[in-house]
């Protein structure tokens, strides 16, 4: 039997194979049904704003913790994961089921968010958000925002360490910015965090959207350290924490290579599907298992720069593996 942490890091592939298998499911969807948010997709300034706002959320989030306004940001959170629920159900269901699923998964947060709970809302945002930024960015603002992001998370954690206060905040209530991967079946979340062991076993450490791979990360993101969390030899750990950012940001360019990718689709039922994609998914798993295993050497790592790394590269060897050329699968024809 595999020791439990290394069965832990086989739940976080799942859980990121869920996430963006599900947004490769919704683009076609949510573009049908009205959600791209611009008018020009390929237009990179739309990378920008999303940065603009990454930024004045993380703002918002530290002043909220300094504060003593934790409730707020539950409330912002719970209410987000509802909403996005309901986008990822309305693409299966009528509008008024959809609307009621949805706000089951929001009381089910707000009334017992034991880590299934988390982690199924976690999923649903993740693929919602991933699907809807999908059909927004196309190629080039979505390497844009990739690219940028991967080296503010660095700078965040390397550098100014400001997602750790941030992380711990949002660690102790319980949201679906983190995915919770518990490492035995009695584990229970409610219990865990909070206590004061916990408080001496769950360090946090990143940022919103980016993430640390100590991580937890937390959404829109915030980190914790696996460092502590899966260190071989660690009998007395019980979880794990993922950022929820880590998943959805790579799956941005796995959404946008199907959505937007000259490249010919797949005849996969249910989802959208190429091989610019494809290979941009095995990438970002491939930065994952390394970023795990340097997790597991109690080595604490930014996230975003292999993950991103490793979809923006995959992406890139998918597009010139069916003959596109690099100008067109970078985005910049219309621009040279």
């Amino acid at each position: 039997m595999f020791p439990r942490e290394y069965r832990g890091v086989a739940v976080a592939v799942v859980l990121f194979l869920l996430v963006q298998l599900g947004a490769l499911a919704l683009v076609q969807t949510f573009f049908d049904q009205g959600y791209q948010a611009v008018d020009d997709p390929s237009d990179p300034t739309n990378s920008l704003l999303y940065i603009g706002a990454v930024l004045v959320a993380t703002v918002f989030f530290l002043a909220a913790f300094k504060y003593d306004l934790d409730w707020v940001v539950r409330v912002v959170i719970v209410a987000t994961s509802g909403m996005l629920s309901w986008y990822v159900f309305s693409a299966v269901a009528p509008s008024g089921v959809a609307a009621v699923l949805g706000a089951g998964i929001s009381v089910g947060l707000w009334v017992y968010p034991e880590w299934y709970v988390v982690d199924t809302a976690g999923v649903l945002m993740g693929a919602g958000a991933a699907g809807l930024f999908g059909i927004t960015f196309g190629l080039l603002p979505a390497i844009v925002l990739l690219s940028v992001l991967a080296v503010y998370d660095a700078i965040s954690v390397y550098k100014t360490e400001h997602m750790l206060d941030l992380a711990d905040g949002v660690m102790d209530l319980r949201i679906p910015v983190i995915l919770v991967i518990p490492l035995s079946w009695s584990y229970s979340l409610l219990e865990d965090v909070g206590s004061d062991a916990d408080s001496d076993n769950d360090d946090v450490g990143d940022e919103a959207g980016e993430n640390d791979a100590n991580e937890a990360d937390e959404a829109d993101d915030a980190t914790t350290d696996p460092s502590d969390d899966i260190a071989p030899g660690d009998d007395e750990r019980e979880a794990f924490f993922i950022g929820l950012g880590d998943a959805v940001i790579p799956g941005v360019m796995v959404a946008s290579a199907a959505f937007f990718s000259s490249a010919p689709q797949y005849a996969v039922p249910l989802i959208e599907l190429n091989t610019p994609a494809l290979f941009s998914l095995v990438g970002t798993l491939a930065g994952l298992l390394v970023l795990m295993s340097m997790v597991m050497k109690g080595k604490p790592h930014a996230g975003l720069p292999l993950l991103n790394g490793g979809a923006i590269g995959g992406y890139l060897l998918g597009a010139l593996w069916v003959g596109i050329p690099l100008a067109e699968a970078v985005g910049i024809t219309g621009l040279l």
